[in-house]
């Protein structure tokens, strides 16, 4: 069975919305925590990756599960889902529904709302 060896080092990159006023505040706060201004031209991540953009849900289910170091196999067993309907669900061939999503939220440590 294949496992993931390690979880891979990623940048985030956070976009906030408030009063304009606070803006320059916000920067200096966030620089001050090693956070630097993004390139102007950077783009949504459904754009980047257009051919997961037909399955939002599946792709945030694929990558908590990795981001959890679980393969399908573990996470079915965690939830009690079969790992048929796992692999579905991931590839957009199987609704998730919102108590799979919940199931999957409290193993996955991930608000279920991203599941919808």
């Amino acid at each position: 069975m294949l496992e993931h060896m390690k979880k891979l080092h990623t940048n985030a990159t956070l976009v906030f919305h408030g009063p304009a006023e606070k803006q320059e505040e916000a920067v200096k706060l966030l620089e001050s925590l090693g956070f630097t201004r993004a390139d102007s031209d950077s783009i949504p991540w459904n754009q980047a990756f257009e051919e997961f953009a037909d399955n939002k849900a599946g792709t945030c289910l694929a990558g908590a599960r990795h981001k959890e170091g679980l393969t399908q196999v573990k996470l079915s067993g965690l939830t009690g889902i079969p790992q048929r309907h796992i692999s579905e669900m991931e590839r957009g061939k199987r609704p998730i529904g919102k108590k799979n999503a919940k199931l999957f939220s409290k193993v996955l440590n991930i608000d279920y709302r991203m599941f919808l």
